[in-house]
């Protein structure tokens, strides 16, 4: 147990067809998507269609766009297709949190609320399926806002503590250790066993490509014991899928907690904005929220199954932006740093989809996501305590540093890391630990110009 206060749509129609995927060459340093690469760096870069969708697909996504970004209403509604908001809920919409399919971040100065980012919820057990057990009277996540007459679960605050140091050469950096705390508890307090984890919002492109890597090429990655003594124990997540209804490799979420997109999408509609689906029949309304559970519903499912397919198609067919000056001399000189220092031996350069992938447009790519999706020990610095199916406390997925540069384009900010503490990518990189501790060391050691070298390369990808 940690402590309540933790230190812690543009389209465009292609030209290529989804069938010749296999014929497609391998991902270069500015195809990162391979065939789902498109030259994009405006505010748009994360919503931009896979080049290679027929007229149909086209259609499929441009709908699935129009829901990702629809704002649900509370029920009876006089559009009963997008009714049946909360109860209880986060954001109103996908895109309130994944804000034109990008990054969340914590609040800001003068900002009293979560706009991107959310906590999760749990107490020391397990849940029927092996995962976090949720709190009983506020479930596995706090919902923040709720419909008139039904009681928001409570309000957070974030703060920081500012942590001093140096790197080798004596130039000055400071970290923020984010806190949290909880006011206005609607359903009693939460006890001190309760485990929260701050997760803000990650940015959306290439997610078909990861869903369709074939699990025994990432479980082949895993090195459990570390038997090759390189200091790097990379480890699956074995998680419950609800839609599968069968334990399966995780790949999504920041502690690769979701085994797939339908299940992150489901699951994402019921906990985020509340609205049932047919894997997620249930409101969410736990016993002790009885204003909750008597509020009129949006239909049975309030999601549904043809909206949430689209929805899912929208996701797969997300297009991945092509890198920038990516033959830079310190663009070159960044990646040499990076993998000299280590950091490829999690942030993966290169990953390659199924041959059979669904749907076709996702078969037989390589590309370039940097990261293997397995969980690694990140230290104590990042550590929230909380386990999560497999993953324990310390222990979260690598994540994805494709587009990574377009987040300030995109999203106007330069927040990183599950929480968002990092306000620029150098402060990423320094709470690194566990067993990223000698990359981050590195980091430490290198030259001004090194390290400039490195986040230039960061920055194109």
């Amino acid at each position: 147990m940690r402590r309540l206060i933790l230190a812690v749509v543009l389209a465009g129609a292609g030209l290529a067809r989804a069938e010749d995927a296999a014929e497609s060459p391998p991902a270069t340093p500015a195809s990162p998507g391979g065939a789902l690469t498109r030259v994009a760096d405006n505010r748009n870069a994360f919503a931009l269609p896979a080049p290679s969708l027929s007229a149909r697909e086209l259609r499929d996504f441009n709908f699935g766009n129009r829901l990702f970004n629809t704002n649900w209403v509370a029920a009876p509604a006089s559009v009963e297709a997008f009714d049946g908001l909360g109860p209880t809920f986060n954001r109103v919409s996908c895109s309130g949190c994944h804000v034109r399919d990008g990054r969340g971040r914590p609040p800001i100065e003068g900002e009293k609320e979560l706009l991107s980012m959310l906590l999760r919820l749990s107490v020391p057990g397990r849940s029927e399926h092996g995962g976090p057990n949720p709190h009983p009277a506020y479930g596995d996540q706090l919902n923040d806002r709720a419909l008139p007459g039904v009681p928001a679960e409570a309000r957070v605050e974030v703060s920081y503590v500012e942590r001093e140091g140096r790197y080798d050469d004596g130039t000055p950096y400071s970290l923020r250790q984010p806190e949290y705390r909880l006011h206005d508890a609607a359903f009693g307090a939460m006890g001190e066993d309760i485990m929260i984890s701050p997760r803000v919002a990650q940015h959306m492109p290439g997610l078909g490509l990861l869903e369709a890597v074939a699990e025994a090429d990432l479980v082949a990655r895993a090195d459990p014991h570390d038997a090759n003594g390189d200091g790097i124990s990379g480890r699956v997540n074995r998680v419950w899928n609800p839609v599968t209804q069968r334990e399966e490799l995780g790949r999504f979420g920041w502690k690769a907690n979701v085994a797939s997109l339908m299940q992150q999408s489901a699951g994402a509609a019921n906990g985020d904005i509340g609205l049932t689906s047919r894997w997620f029949p249930d409101e969410n309304c736990p016993a002790a929220q009885t204003a909750c559970a008597a509020v009129v519903n949006g239909g049975t499912p309030e999601l549904a199954d043809a909206y949430l397919d689209k929805l899912v198609f929208y996701l797969r067919a997300l297009a991945v932006p092509a890198r920038r000056i990516a033959d830079a001399a310190q663009v070159a000189q960044g990646e040499q740093v990076f993998t000299r220092s280590g950091c490829a031996a999690c942030h993966t350069p290169r990953l390659r989809t199924a041959a059979d992938a669904r749907p076709a447009l996702l078969a037989a790519q390589d590309f370039a996501p940097y990261t293997d999706l397995l969980l690694h020990d990140m230290g104590e610095g990042l550590a929230d305590d909380r386990p999560d199916f497999l993953a324990d406390g310390r222990e979260w997925r690598t994540a994805p540093l494709w587009s990574l540069g377009l987040v300030p384009t995109v999203n106007g900010h330069s927040h990183y890391l599950h929480d968002g503490r990092a306000r620029n990518l150098e402060e990423a990189i320094l709470w690194h630990g566990g067993e990223a501790a000698a990359a981050q060391r590195a980091f430490l050691a290198a030259t001004r110009d090194e390290r400039a070298a490195l986040v230039a390369f960061l920055q194109s990808l």
